[in-house]
């Protein structure tokens, strides 16, 4: 703090530098809408560098019947900052991004407006899945009673299973281990169904998440009898997860399973990535404390995409696209990566869905 207040004292901080450390982005336009300055976030934002963008009109760039120039027109006519919260600004260039917007005169530049774009938080994200995981909570009684109801006949398929594995190949002995190595996680699941539904404390370990999504992706691609290859692509580096290795499972073997029902016909794939987020931390909405999430995992497909009417609900029990599906499957993934003190989102267009996971990582692997 010393060296700033000496740096300002003596005229050496640049606000140049000081507005494109922002993330928010900064645009200043003059009364035809033109460019007159834009900081670094809002380069990356419009996919385009300062030079390019200086002297083009924002309509241009973004559809003229955009809440964008409502705000620049009002803030102009009232000389005064107005705002807007969850605007959605979307074209072909820079895809789809909800932002909150400020748009301010700047004094001494007649006509000029100052407009700050700022892309909802995180955090935001994270207030949300908070009423996610209270509407989750009304799962519980139907899965207590589910509970009951699968036991028996997941033992069948167990004694079946094992009956096999006596009389089948080498080849084949895998896929009978696995059908029983699966029906025993099931029943463990299950067992444990009234401590889960009831939120209680679970034994958590470091977990390998790579060991977990093979697994997953050995039993997506078992189920589609071949007919589907998931594409990895993976940081091996990447530290264990503090988690519960079946509640983790089940998390990717839903994410992964929905992936793969909503691709085409033809040309379908899906891919999980993996990767290591330095330095990602959040604020939680009302509260001091910072969460660090720097795992994570996404789920890429090409399907049809989430409609936009069912988006801002996905995570909420019985909310569903799939004829015949109940809705609980993403609001247990939901509740179980909450549990973890991790987040999920998921950002989907026609074509292209990515479902993006956060989770804290090992307190052994701390150190990187």
């Amino acid at each position: 703090m010393l060296d700033t207040r000496r740096s300002v004292q003596t005229g050496t901080l640049s606000p140049d530098a000081v507005l494109n450390s922002l993330r928010s982005v900064i645009v200043v336009v003059d009364a035809d809408a033109r460019i007159l300055y834009v900081n670094s976030a809002g380069e990356h934002f419009f996919c385009s560098s300062a030079k390019h963008l200086a002297g083009q009109s924002l309509d241009h760039l973004m559809p003229v019947d955009s809440p964008l120039f409502t705000l620049i027109r009002q803030a102009r006519a009232g000389g005064c900052p107005a705002a807007e919260y969850d605007v959605a600004l979307e074209n072909p260039k820079i895809g789809r991004h909800v932002v909150n917007i400020w748009a301010s005169p700047l004094a001494d530049v007649p006509d000029a407006i100052v407009v700050s774009m700022q892309e909802q938080s995180i955090a935001a994200k994270i207030e949300r899945q908070l009423s996610h995981r209270g509407a989750a909570r009304s799962v519980s009684a139907l899965a207590a009673m589910l509970a009951h109801e699968v036991k028996n006949p997941l033992a069948g398929i167990r004694g079946a299973a094992q009956l096999l594995e006596q009389n089948v190949s080498a080849e084949d002995r895998a896929l009978t281990r696995l059908i029983r190595d699966e029906t025993d996680r099931v029943c463990a699941l299950v067992d444990r169904m009234e401590v889960f539904s009831d939120g209680g404390p679970q034994a958590r370990e470091p977990v390998n998440i790579h060991q977990v999504l093979n697994r997953v992706r050995m039993l997506v691609e078992s189920g589609a009898g071949g007919a589907l290859s998931i594409a990895e692509n993976y940081d091996p580096s990447l530290p264990a997860v503090y988690g519960h290795r079946d509640q983790l499972t089940q998390v990717f073997l839903n994410l992964v399973k929905n992936a793969a029902e909503a691709l085409p016909s033809a040309g379908g794939k899906v891919t999980i990535t993996t990767r290591y987020g330095h330095g990602v931390r959040f604020a939680v909405p009302g509260s001091h404390a910072r969460v660090h999430l720097p795992l994570m995992i996404s789920i890429h497909d090409n399907g049809e995409g989430v409609p936009d009417d069912i988006k801002p609900h996905i995570f909420d029990p019985f909310v569903t696209t799939k004829r015949g599906g109940s809705g609980l499957g993403l609001a247990l993934v939901a509740k179980i990566i909450g549990e973890h003190g991790g987040v999920i989102e998921v950002d989907s267009q026609p074509g292209r869905t990515e479902v993006r996971v956060r989770l804290p990582m090992a307190a052994t692997n701390e150190g990187r």
